[in-house]
């Protein structure tokens, strides 16, 4: 479970470290480096970087972040693997970020694409290593309508061996506080759970 926890400050965040959450996420740079300049217990926590990515924001995110879960391009994926040549990190975990609902207000792979961006970043990236692939399912009133997103985002995880890949995808990041039971009955490997954890508290 990663922890959401963009809509709280550095004192929440660091009460919910201390009740054994390891992995955080953020969806700003600029908001999450202030708040983590404040924190005091980040030693040993996964920091994950989720929400949509610059280009011109990369090496600043790579200096605080982990993992990104939001790489929804060839071009940003690029500019990870250079900023991280740069930056000295021999490794970069990331998520490929994947439109399953075609929404157009959402950024991501078309499913249609996947195969082939897979197979070009397994051939011309060493630094930036894809994990798995991420979606945010449509905002919905009824959890079991994202069901055959999920499912489908499984489904392009199981990619073939000419992708340039041995083995499927292990990582799959979807799923929120609405429908992340859901999620996981899918597959979730990671699920972005924010309001459920913070329901009723006050916003920063």
């Amino acid at each position: 479970m990663i922890g959401v926890t963009k809509s709280v400050d550095a004192r929440v965040t660091d009460a919910l470290i201390a009740q054994g959450v390891r992995h955080i996420g953020e969806n700003r740079q600029q908001d999450a480096a202030a708040k983590f300049a404040q924190m005091d217990a980040l030693e040993g926590v996964t920091r994950h970087f989720i929400g949509p990515l610059q280009r011109n924001k990369v090496k600043r995110v790579l200096e605080l972040f982990d993992v990104i879960h939001s790489v929804d391009s060839l071009a940003l994926a690029s500019e990870i693997e250079k900023r991280a040549i740069e930056l000295g990190r021999k490794e970069v975990p990331v998520f490929l970020e994947v439109n399953v609902a075609a929404e157009p207000q959402k950024h991501g792979f078309a499913p249609d694409d996947l195969h082939a961006a897979l197979q070009q970043c397994a051939v011309e990236f060493s630094r930036m290593k894809v994990i798995g692939l991420m979606c945010m399912a449509p905002h919905l009133d009824d959890p079991q309508a994202a069901r055959p997103h999920f499912r489908r985002l499984r489904e392009l995880a199981n990619v073939p061996i000419s992708c340039g890949l041995s083995q499927p995808l292990p990582c799959l990041s979807m799923g929120m506080s609405g429908d992340f039971e859901v999620a996981i009955e899918e597959g979730a490997t990671h699920v972005r759970v924010g309001t459920a954890l913070f329901d009723g508290l006050s916003p920063r």
